[in-house]
Protein backbone atom coordinates (compact mmCIF):
# COMPACT_ATOMS: atom_id res chain seq x y z
CA UNK A 1 0.00 0.00 0.00
CA UNK A 2 2.89 2.55 0.50
CA UNK A 3 4.76 1.76 -2.13
CA UNK A 4 8.29 1.39 -0.21
CA UNK A 5 8.02 4.88 0.96
CA UNK A 6 8.47 5.36 4.85
CA UNK A 7 4.57 7.67 4.77
CA UNK A 8 1.81 7.60 3.02
CA UNK A 9 1.23 11.35 3.56
CA UNK A 10 3.63 14.12 5.35
CA UNK A 11 2.16 17.32 5.56
CA UNK A 12 3.69 20.92 6.91
CA UNK A 13 2.09 22.93 9.41
CA UNK A 14 2.06 25.15 12.18
CA UNK A 15 0.78 23.11 15.69
CA UNK A 16 -1.20 25.35 18.08
CA UNK A 17 -2.37 25.31 21.47
CA UNK A 18 -6.04 26.22 21.41
CA UNK A 19 -7.43 27.71 25.38
CA UNK A 20 -10.97 27.55 25.57
CA UNK A 21 -13.23 28.55 28.33
CA UNK A 22 -15.23 25.69 30.04
CA UNK A 23 -18.80 24.90 28.17
CA UNK A 24 -20.32 27.47 26.83
CA UNK A 25 -18.36 30.64 28.94
CA UNK A 26 -17.19 33.66 27.60
CA UNK A 27 -14.21 34.73 26.83
CA UNK A 28 -14.56 37.55 28.60
CA UNK A 29 -16.03 35.61 32.07
CA UNK A 30 -14.20 32.66 33.80
CA UNK A 31 -11.43 32.48 35.60
CA UNK A 32 -9.64 28.85 33.72
CA UNK A 33 -9.31 27.87 30.52
CA UNK A 34 -8.98 23.98 28.82
CA UNK A 35 -5.84 23.68 26.75
CA UNK A 36 -5.89 21.37 23.80
CA UNK A 37 -3.65 20.99 20.32
CA UNK A 38 -4.55 21.77 16.88
CA UNK A 39 -3.30 23.00 13.94
CA UNK A 40 -4.52 22.55 10.20
CA UNK A 41 -2.17 19.82 8.85
CA UNK A 42 -1.91 18.14 12.29
CA UNK A 43 -5.59 17.96 12.21
CA UNK A 44 -5.52 16.50 8.45
CA UNK A 45 -2.63 14.03 9.33
CA UNK A 46 -4.78 12.29 12.72
CA UNK A 47 -7.59 11.70 10.23
CA UNK A 48 -5.11 9.54 8.10
CA UNK A 49 -3.15 8.32 10.71
CA UNK A 50 -6.82 6.86 12.70
CA UNK A 51 -7.85 5.14 9.46
CA UNK A 52 -4.90 3.40 8.86
CA UNK A 53 -1.88 4.45 6.63
CA UNK A 54 1.12 6.34 8.28
CA UNK A 55 1.43 9.95 8.40
CA UNK A 56 4.29 12.63 9.96
CA UNK A 57 4.34 16.22 10.66
CA UNK A 58 6.55 18.45 9.80
CA UNK A 59 7.06 21.43 11.98
CA UNK A 60 8.59 23.33 14.51
CA UNK A 61 8.25 23.90 17.95
CA UNK A 62 9.89 25.86 21.51
CA UNK A 63 12.27 23.82 23.25
CA UNK A 64 10.36 23.72 26.55
CA UNK A 65 7.78 22.12 28.53
CA UNK A 66 4.54 23.27 26.38
CA UNK A 67 6.62 22.02 23.03
CA UNK A 68 6.98 18.43 25.03
CA UNK A 69 3.21 19.12 25.72
CA UNK A 70 1.80 19.67 22.11
CA UNK A 71 4.87 16.77 21.13
CA UNK A 72 3.06 14.00 23.06
CA UNK A 73 -0.16 14.96 21.90
CA UNK A 74 1.04 14.84 18.24
CA UNK A 75 2.36 11.10 18.95
CA UNK A 76 -0.70 10.40 20.54
CA UNK A 77 -2.63 10.98 17.36
CA UNK A 78 -1.13 8.51 15.69
CA UNK A 79 1.30 11.20 14.02
CA UNK A 80 4.97 10.53 13.63
CA UNK A 81 7.16 13.61 15.22
CA UNK A 82 9.98 12.31 13.40
CA UNK A 83 10.17 15.98 11.65
CA UNK A 84 9.57 18.21 14.06
CA UNK A 85 12.76 20.89 15.12
CA UNK A 86 13.06 22.21 18.18
CA UNK A 87 13.36 26.09 18.85
CA UNK A 88 15.53 26.90 21.67
CA UNK A 89 15.95 30.94 21.59
CA UNK A 90 15.01 33.04 24.16
CA UNK A 91 12.21 34.34 22.66
CA UNK A 92 10.90 30.58 21.48
CA UNK A 93 7.06 30.29 21.67
CA UNK A 94 4.01 28.11 20.34
CA UNK A 95 1.27 29.68 18.54
CA UNK A 96 -1.93 30.17 20.71
CA UNK A 97 -5.95 30.91 19.75
CA UNK A 98 -8.65 31.21 22.02
CA UNK A 99 -12.09 30.02 21.16
CA UNK A 100 -15.69 30.72 22.19
CA UNK A 101 -18.37 28.30 21.14
CA UNK A 102 -21.20 29.69 19.47
CA UNK A 103 -25.21 28.93 20.09
CA UNK A 104 -27.71 31.34 18.06
CA UNK A 105 -27.43 34.16 17.61
CA UNK A 106 -24.23 34.31 19.52
CA UNK A 107 -21.99 33.06 17.09
CA UNK A 108 -18.32 31.75 17.69
CA UNK A 109 -15.54 33.33 18.69
CA UNK A 110 -12.08 33.14 17.99
CA UNK A 111 -8.47 35.23 19.16
CA UNK A 112 -5.25 34.58 17.80
CA UNK A 113 -2.38 35.05 19.43
CA UNK A 114 0.32 33.58 17.12
CA UNK A 115 2.70 36.21 15.80
CA UNK A 116 6.13 35.28 16.09
CA UNK A 117 5.56 31.80 16.98
CA UNK A 118 8.67 29.35 16.59
CA UNK A 119 6.73 27.95 13.46
CA UNK A 120 7.76 30.95 11.46
CA UNK A 121 11.43 30.58 11.70
CA UNK A 122 11.08 27.44 10.05
CA UNK A 123 14.07 26.92 7.41
CA UNK A 124 14.96 24.29 4.80
CA UNK A 125 18.53 23.94 6.44
CA UNK A 126 16.77 21.58 9.51
CA UNK A 127 16.06 18.92 7.31
CA UNK A 128 17.84 16.62 5.20
CA UNK A 129 17.49 16.25 1.81
CA UNK A 130 15.84 12.12 2.16
CA UNK A 131 12.99 13.98 3.95
CA UNK A 132 11.77 14.85 0.22
CA UNK A 133 11.86 10.94 -1.02
CA UNK A 134 10.42 9.51 2.30
CA UNK A 135 6.36 9.79 1.65
CA UNK A 136 3.83 9.04 -1.11
CA UNK A 137 2.24 12.83 -0.74
CA UNK A 138 2.59 16.13 0.84
CA UNK A 139 0.25 17.94 1.95
CA UNK A 140 -0.10 22.07 2.96
CA UNK A 141 -2.59 24.77 3.27
CA UNK A 142 -2.40 28.56 2.84
CA UNK A 143 -2.34 29.09 6.16
CA UNK A 144 1.26 27.70 6.22
CA UNK A 145 1.61 30.17 2.82
CA UNK A 146 0.19 33.34 5.22
CA UNK A 147 1.85 33.13 8.05
CA UNK A 148 5.44 34.60 7.66
CA UNK A 149 7.85 35.23 4.21
CA UNK A 150 9.96 32.37 6.45
CA UNK A 151 7.22 29.58 6.26
CA UNK A 152 5.93 30.58 2.83
CA UNK A 153 9.15 30.51 1.13
CA UNK A 154 10.09 26.85 3.14
CA UNK A 155 6.73 25.48 1.97
CA UNK A 156 7.11 26.52 -1.22
CA UNK A 157 10.30 25.25 -1.92
CA UNK A 158 9.23 21.64 -0.13
CA UNK A 159 6.43 21.53 -2.37
CA UNK A 160 8.82 21.40 -5.49
CA UNK A 161 11.07 19.48 -3.71
CA UNK A 162 8.70 16.72 -2.93
CA UNK A 163 7.08 16.70 -6.51
CA UNK A 164 10.44 16.41 -7.91
CA UNK A 165 11.35 13.52 -5.68
CA UNK A 166 7.71 12.13 -7.21
CA UNK A 167 5.81 12.87 -4.43
CA UNK A 168 1.79 13.61 -5.10
CA UNK A 169 0.84 17.25 -4.05
CA UNK A 170 -2.55 17.97 -1.97
CA UNK A 171 -3.09 21.59 -1.30
CA UNK A 172 -5.68 23.34 0.59
CA UNK A 173 -6.55 26.62 0.15
CA UNK A 174 -7.96 27.25 3.95
CA UNK A 175 -8.25 31.25 3.14
CA UNK A 176 -8.05 33.29 6.06
CA UNK A 177 -9.06 36.87 5.77
CA UNK A 178 -7.09 37.97 9.20
CA UNK A 179 -3.90 36.43 7.62
CA UNK A 180 -3.09 37.93 4.16
CA UNK A 181 -5.57 39.68 1.53
CA UNK A 182 -6.79 37.91 -1.28
CA UNK A 183 -4.85 39.27 -4.01
CA UNK A 184 -1.57 38.50 -1.79
CA UNK A 185 -3.47 35.02 -1.38
CA UNK A 186 -4.65 35.00 -5.05
CA UNK A 187 -0.92 35.44 -6.49
CA UNK A 188 1.11 32.93 -4.30
CA UNK A 189 -1.30 30.01 -4.44
CA UNK A 190 -1.44 30.24 -8.24
CA UNK A 191 2.45 30.48 -7.69
CA UNK A 192 2.44 26.81 -6.92
CA UNK A 193 -0.55 25.25 -8.63
CA UNK A 194 1.30 23.65 -11.44
CA UNK A 195 2.87 21.77 -8.41
CA UNK A 196 -0.76 20.54 -6.94
CA UNK A 197 -2.37 17.02 -7.94
CA UNK A 198 -5.11 17.43 -5.47
CA UNK A 199 -6.71 20.90 -4.88
CA UNK A 200 -9.48 22.05 -1.76
CA UNK A 201 -10.66 24.98 -2.71
CA UNK A 202 -14.69 26.17 -1.39
CA UNK A 203 -16.96 28.10 -4.05
CA UNK A 204 -16.62 31.17 -2.32
CA UNK A 205 -13.13 31.46 -1.96
CA UNK A 206 -12.51 30.62 -5.93
CA UNK A 207 -14.79 33.39 -6.52
CA UNK A 208 -13.79 36.12 -4.10
CA UNK A 209 -9.83 34.99 -3.88
CA UNK A 210 -9.74 33.82 -7.52
CA UNK A 211 -12.22 35.93 -9.24
CA UNK A 212 -13.86 32.63 -11.00
CA UNK A 213 -17.45 33.01 -12.65
CA UNK A 214 -19.85 30.68 -13.35
CA UNK A 215 -21.19 27.54 -11.28
CA UNK A 216 -19.36 25.43 -9.19
CA UNK A 217 -18.83 22.69 -11.52
CA UNK A 218 -17.13 25.27 -14.45
CA UNK A 219 -15.48 27.03 -11.64
CA UNK A 220 -13.75 23.29 -10.68
CA UNK A 221 -12.69 22.24 -13.64
CA UNK A 222 -11.51 25.33 -14.60
CA UNK A 223 -8.31 24.73 -12.27
CA UNK A 224 -7.66 21.96 -13.97
CA UNK A 225 -7.71 23.31 -17.19
CA UNK A 226 -5.33 26.28 -16.40
CA UNK A 227 -2.79 23.88 -14.10
CA UNK A 228 -2.00 20.08 -13.95
CA UNK A 229 -4.40 19.28 -11.12
CA UNK A 230 -5.80 15.88 -11.19
CA UNK A 231 -8.44 16.09 -8.46
CA UNK A 232 -10.59 19.70 -7.32
CA UNK A 233 -12.67 19.39 -4.09
CA UNK A 234 -15.06 21.78 -2.91
CA UNK A 235 -17.35 21.53 0.43
CA UNK A 236 -21.05 22.76 0.58
CA UNK A 237 -21.66 23.68 4.62
CA UNK A 238 -25.22 25.17 5.18
CA UNK A 239 -25.35 27.03 8.74
CA UNK A 240 -28.77 26.90 10.21
CA UNK A 241 -27.49 27.66 13.45
CA UNK A 242 -24.20 27.34 15.19
CA UNK A 243 -25.79 23.98 16.43
CA UNK A 244 -26.91 22.86 13.38
CA UNK A 245 -25.26 22.44 10.25
CA UNK A 246 -25.80 20.56 6.59
CA UNK A 247 -22.43 19.23 5.17
CA UNK A 248 -21.74 18.15 1.90
CA UNK A 249 -19.14 18.13 -0.85
CA UNK A 250 -18.36 17.71 -5.00
CA UNK A 251 -15.69 16.35 -6.53
CA UNK A 252 -14.07 16.30 -9.23
CA UNK A 253 -11.54 14.53 -11.46
CA UNK A 254 -9.67 15.64 -14.28
CA UNK A 255 -8.83 12.34 -15.80
CA UNK A 256 -12.50 11.07 -16.18
CA UNK A 257 -14.00 15.00 -16.90
CA UNK A 258 -16.45 12.97 -13.84
CA UNK A 259 -18.08 15.23 -11.11
CA UNK A 260 -18.91 13.00 -7.76
CA UNK A 261 -20.97 13.61 -5.05
CA UNK A 262 -23.69 11.96 -2.81
CA UNK A 263 -26.73 13.10 -0.68
CA UNK A 264 -25.04 15.61 2.22
CA UNK A 265 -25.45 14.90 5.89
CA UNK A 266 -28.66 16.86 6.88
CA UNK A 267 -28.99 18.52 10.09
CA UNK A 268 -25.23 17.67 12.03
CA UNK A 269 -25.88 18.77 15.74
CA UNK A 270 -22.66 20.65 15.96
CA UNK A 271 -20.53 20.41 19.24
CA UNK A 272 -17.54 22.02 17.98
CA UNK A 273 -16.99 22.99 13.88
CA UNK A 274 -12.93 23.57 14.17
CA UNK A 275 -11.17 21.20 12.64
CA UNK A 276 -13.88 19.66 10.41
CA UNK A 277 -12.44 20.84 7.08
CA UNK A 278 -9.71 19.28 7.65
CA UNK A 279 -11.29 16.18 8.72
CA UNK A 280 -12.87 16.31 5.27
CA UNK A 281 -9.47 16.91 3.64
CA UNK A 282 -8.14 14.02 6.17
CA UNK A 283 -10.68 11.48 4.75
CA UNK A 284 -10.52 12.33 1.28
CA UNK A 285 -6.39 11.76 1.26
CA UNK A 286 -6.76 8.39 3.05
CA UNK A 287 -9.17 6.96 0.37
CA UNK A 288 -7.08 8.51 -2.44
CA UNK A 289 -4.46 6.64 -0.84
CA UNK A 290 -5.67 3.47 -0.28
CA UNK A 291 -8.06 3.30 -3.39
CA UNK A 292 -6.58 5.82 -6.06
CA UNK A 293 -9.15 5.09 -8.54
CA UNK A 294 -12.25 5.07 -6.33
CA UNK A 295 -13.35 8.97 -6.01
CA UNK A 296 -16.92 7.88 -5.16
CA UNK A 297 -14.88 6.47 -2.31
CA UNK A 298 -13.24 9.71 -1.46
CA UNK A 299 -16.19 11.94 -0.94
CA UNK A 300 -18.11 9.39 1.07
CA UNK A 301 -14.73 9.13 3.36
CA UNK A 302 -14.31 12.96 3.48
CA UNK A 303 -17.81 13.65 3.97
CA UNK A 304 -18.43 11.14 6.77
CA UNK A 305 -15.52 12.26 8.12
CA UNK A 306 -16.35 16.12 8.70
CA UNK A 307 -19.48 15.28 9.79
CA UNK A 308 -18.70 13.46 12.68
CA UNK A 309 -15.91 15.33 13.59
CA UNK A 310 -18.84 18.41 13.95
CA UNK A 311 -19.76 16.44 16.88
CA UNK A 312 -16.79 16.26 19.06
CA UNK A 313 -15.12 18.63 21.06
CA UNK A 314 -11.80 19.86 20.30
CA UNK A 315 -9.57 20.58 16.78
CA UNK A 316 -8.66 16.77 16.13
CA UNK A 317 -10.80 13.80 14.55
CA UNK A 318 -11.37 11.01 16.26
CA UNK A 319 -12.56 8.31 13.93
CA UNK A 320 -11.15 5.37 12.79
CA UNK A 321 -11.82 3.69 9.74
CA UNK A 322 -14.28 1.12 11.02
CA UNK A 323 -16.50 3.97 12.59
CA UNK A 324 -16.26 6.06 9.22
CA UNK A 325 -17.62 2.95 7.54
CA UNK A 326 -20.23 2.30 9.94
CA UNK A 327 -20.84 6.03 9.45
CA UNK A 328 -20.99 5.77 5.21
CA UNK A 329 -23.34 2.88 5.50
CA UNK A 330 -25.85 3.98 7.95
CA UNK A 331 -26.28 7.44 5.83
CA UNK A 332 -26.85 5.45 2.75
CA UNK A 333 -29.47 2.92 4.44
CA UNK A 334 -32.84 3.41 4.18
CA UNK A 335 -33.08 2.05 8.12
CA UNK A 336 -30.99 3.74 11.01
CA UNK A 337 -30.16 2.02 13.96
CA UNK A 338 -30.30 4.56 16.94
CA UNK A 339 -27.11 3.06 18.91
CA UNK A 340 -24.01 1.49 17.90
CA UNK A 341 -23.88 -2.06 20.06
Amino acid sequence: MNNHKEFDLVAMGELMLRLSPPGEDRLTRGETFEKQVGGAELNVLTGVALAGLRSGIISKLPANDIGTYVKNRVRFCGVSDDYLVWDSSPDARVGLYYYESGSYPKKPRIVYDRKHSSFNKIALSEYSDSLYASARMFHTSGITLALSQQSRETAIEMIKRFKEAGALISFDVNYRANLWTGEEARRTIEGILPYVDIFFCSESTAQLTFKKTGDLHSIMKSFTQEYPIRIVASTQRIVHSPKIHTFGSVIYDARSDRYYTEDPYHNIEVVDRIGSGDAYVGGVLYALLSDPENIQRAIEFGDAASAVKNTVPGDLPTSDRQELESVIADHKSTVHSEMSR
